[in-house]
């Protein structure tokens, strides 16, 4: 009778021990040369100055505009759009950044508030915001 011979199953680990610890000079190596990412924070005592109070543009539920200068603390003035292009761009030139919100009434059309931000750009203003108001 014949014997029959069962196969020994064994795994040789010593080339994967090889491998790691290669791995692990490698990183021990290059782990010096890498520079953390450093965020600088602001301090509060840093700030140069105080953010410029913006200017308003005001729409109306009738379609009027307008115009409000916090910073001067210049009460509202009605403007048509075509004064309204003209004093934004005038205000714009004597502080170009300060930025402008448009503060439009929630019965006015989207299109509207856009043709107004339009009207902002071509007079080369890139600080525009949307002013929104809590419901009371």
């Amino acid at each position: 009778m014949a014997r029959t011979r069962k196969q020994v199953a064994q795994i040789n680990v010593v080339p994967m021990i090889d491998v790691m610890l290669v791995l692990l000079v490698i990183f021990m190596v290059t782990a010096p040369f890498i520079n953390p990412a450093q965020v600088e924070l602001p301090s509060v005592g840093k700030t140069s100055q105080t953010p410029a109070q913006p200017l308003e543009v005001i729409i109306k539920a009738s379609g009027d505009y307008l115009l409000k200068n916090r910073a001067t603390g210049e009460t509202e003035r009605g403007v048509t759009q075509r004064e309204l292009a003209a004093a934004l761009a005038e205000l714009h030139r004597t502080a170009p950044d300060q930025p402008v919100v448009i503060a439009a009434d929630k019965s006015v059309r989207y299109e509207e508030v856009m043709h107004t931000m339009t009207l902002l750009q071509k007079a080369q203003i890139t600080r525009i915001g949307l002013l929104a108001r809590p419901a009371p």
